[in-house]
């Protein structure tokens, strides 16, 4: 993770300035040599699990929403994703799991909802949460 690299690149996007974001392969848990340019938007959408940890990242949000999503679901899409996509196996899924993704988690993921100005329960499931969002962010972007 590089959250500084992250809070640089949204301040230039805020600024109007394009960047250049790197490119992961979670395959072999590294980065591309490769970039994508990313231009600048009148919205930017900042996601992941762990973006509310930073203070100086929460700054430059004018809206923060977590999605909640029920861990056996969440641990489903894992696994479905991580062995369809990236090559790994049952036990590797598991193992990263109860090791990693699961205990951290709980320690930083859970917590970090506290910084959160809504929280969409159901995941991408609740249509009227999700209509409210849409009608905040429509009054922060101007018109063009």
């Amino acid at each position: 993770m590089d959250t500084l690299l992250l809070a640089e690149h949204v301040r230039r996007l805020r600024g109007g300035e394009a960047i250049e974001s790197p490119l992961y392969d979670f395959a072999n848990f590294q980065r591309h040599k490769e970039t994508a340019r990313v231009e600048p938007r009148a919205a930017i959408i900042i996601e992941g699990i762990l973006i509310f940890e930073s203070r100086t990242l929460r700054s430059l949000m004018d809206i923060k929403i977590f999605v909640d999503t029920d861990a056996d679901l969440r641990f489903i899409r894992r696994l479905l994703r991580d062995i369809g996509e990236r090559g790994r196996t049952m036990e590797m899924v598991v193992d990263q799991y109860l090791t990693t993704v699961r205990p951290m988690h709980t320690e930083f993921v859970e917590p970090s909802r506290r910084f959160a100005d809504v929280i969409i329960p159901e995941g991408g499931h609740n249509e009227v949460g999700i209509d409210l969002v849409i009608q905040k962010i429509k009054s922060l972007v101007p018109r063009v």
